[in-house]
């Protein structure tokens, strides 16, 4: 590995590599001062213009609850409605340029360097970028989102005035248990497949070919040096990454509320605590500290030894589903619901035109959205821990192979689940409220208490994973892209992840005033990554040409 340039923590280029030559210098705009024992480096304006509006708008959703629930709950309304088309059409562009790269000769390009090589072994790699990308979401939605759409297919449509109102994808599949089932998995792998991981991807191959190439910083705006110059380090930089602070603050919030509701559901089936706010305010707090220390150990002995961690207990606990569940169908199924997805792709991912709006809009532009939000902090993540890949490999990698893992989690539990309906009468999981899905079904298997209880360790790990990354990666943003800042700079952003996701499940609306605040900042993140495609082809193709 490359010695680091000095005070910016990030490897030189090994090997040939196309270098930026910008007289900007990392670090150059930051204000370094000293707090009583701590000492701060941090960007100016992008860390206070951040700060400073997240602190606003803490004060401003306790002061005034139920007005900031109304902005919430339109807000969430006018961007699901209006926009639903401008983000199933850009994910799937996203999806359509990562596998162009797969197949076209800028795939050879190594991040790092001709001669680059990576820091870390496939198992690590995968366990981080795996729990960082997907891990408190697989464990909320994994029973209940198949589930779901299994029931509403099954259930047909319904129109009142000439309009939809059911929320069954596509032309659902009225009484034909069969065809349900398949459209409910192509849906749930619709949304957990190619699309978010092509959103991921896109994200972090810009900033690994910016930095480590290029030996720009490791910030969102230096993706955009081949289409601003060196306005990039000005406002418009300023904008772009104060705009990935925002989305990505407010994505793991809604992810980190998720987490709360869930384990706060768990704990109550296992040992009776009361489903309340102040029990999930309380876990919230709990685990933030935990991810304060792994903040203060690093990303080698934090971030990555969680990640294992909880990738074995994930393995644990699908395998016993798996075998504990009806075997034979769940395998079969995982090849029948692949199948299913390619079949329903085209239509899934339509952005115009469409019937179903409650799935289109309620479920698709959310989670596009959602993506979207987390991308600058599982893109910067996994451009952190991918150095020395080739493009090829990287997206392969970050593509695929999760892809898969996604697809695999999803017909194992929500199978299950659907087989307990179907096969034995058991409607416990169905009937359940979103975040206690996966407890029931658990309650029809043998060793519940164990099995709930990994469910509660993993929706925890997970996270706490989740927000020690994005702390990690808010600390790189707004220390203009050192990746060796201060800790307490970290601790802050890990305080205040934990800070919002609280007041946003207090504030009138609970878990939708989340859900708002992520559609409401993945919108115009979305320009930011379409533009940041043509920015990647720019920088991959001059790459090339390097002798």
């Amino acid at each position: 590995m490359a010695e680091t340039t000095e005070n910016q923590g990030i490897p030189e280029p090994e090997g040939k590599s196309q270098i930026i030559d910008t007289d900007y210098e990392i670090g150059q705009d930051n204000i370094e001062t000293q707090i009583g024992p701590f000492g701060l480096d941090v960007h100016n304006p992008v860390f206070l213009i951040s700060g400073m509006c997240v602190i606003a708008f803490v004060f401003y959703a306790l002061a005034l609850p139920d007005q900031a629930g109304a902005v919430f709950s339109w807000s969430f309304s006018a961007v699901t409605k209006g926009f639903d088309w401008f983000f199933l059409g850009a994910a799937n562009i996203f999806v359509i340029f990562c596998l162009l790269l797969i197949v076209l000769p800028v795939g050879k390009v190594r991040l790092g360097g001709a001669d680059a090589r990576p820091d870390y072994t496939y198992m690590g790699w995968f366990a981080m970028l795996f729990a960082a990308g997907m891990g408190i979401g697989l464990m909320f939605y994994g029973v209940s989102e198949p589930m779901s759409h299994f029931a509403s297919s099954i259930g047909g449509t319904a129109t009142e005035g000439g309009v939809r109102t059911d929320w069954a994808p596509l032309g659902a599949a009225a009484g034909d248990e069969q065809a349900a089932i398949e459209l409910a998995f192509a849906a749930t792998i619709f949304h957990w497949g190619l699309h978010p991981w092509a959103i991921y991807a896109v994200v972090a191959l810009a900033l690994a070919l910016f930095s480590y190439n290029k030996g720009l910083p490791l910030t969102i705006r230096s993706a955009f040096y081949p289409i601003l110059g060196d306005r990039v380090w000005g406002w418009p930089g300023h904008v772009i990454d104060i705009l990935a602070v925002f989305a990505t603050l407010f994505g793991l919030a809604t992810s980190l509320g998720f987490g709360a509701t869930q384990a706060n559901a768990g704990l109550n089936e296992l040992f009776g605590i009361p489903v309340s706010s102040t029990t999930e305010v309380v876990l919230i707090s709990m685990i933030t500290a935990i991810a304060l220390i792994s903040v203060v150990r690093g990303l080698d002995g934090g971030v990555k030894v969680l990640s294992e961690i909880n990738m074995g207990l994930a393995a644990l606990l699908l395998l016993f589903v798996l075998i504990a569940g009806p075997t034979i169908a769940i395998l079969t199924g995982f090849v029948d619901f692949l199948a299913a997805y390619l079949t329903y792709l085209p239509a899934l991912s339509n952005p115009i035109g469409r019937e179903d709006v409650n799935f289109s809009q309620g479920w698709t532009s959310f989670y596009w959205a959602w993506w979207i939000s987390w991308s600058p902090f599982v893109g910067m993540f996994i451009a952190r821990v991918s150095r020395g890949r080739t493009v090829r490999e990287f997206v392969v990698c970050v593509l695929l192979i999760p892809s898969l893992v996604c697809v695999l989690w999803m017909s194992v539990f929500g199978g299950v689940a659907i087989q307990q309906v179907i096969q034995d009468g058991y409607t416990a999981a169905q009937d359940a409220p979103l975040e206690l899905k996966l407890f029931k079904m658990l309650d029809a298997l043998p060793l519940t208490q164990i099995t709930s209880l990994i469910g509660i360790v993993l929706v925890i790990v997970f996270f706490v994973t989740s927000s020690d990354s994005g702390s990690l990666v808010i600390d790189t943003i707004t220390a203009g892209g050192k990746v060796d800042a201060p800790v307490p700079q970290r601790v802050f952003w890990c305080i205040f992840e934990g800070a919002v996701a609280i007041v946003l499940l207090l504030s009138a609306g609970g878990l939708q005033s989340l859900q708002s605040m992520v559609i409401s900042t993945g919108l115009p993140f979305t320009v930011v990554l379409l533009v940041m495609c043509w920015a990647i082809w720019k920088g991959l193709l001059a790459e090339r040409k390097v002798k």
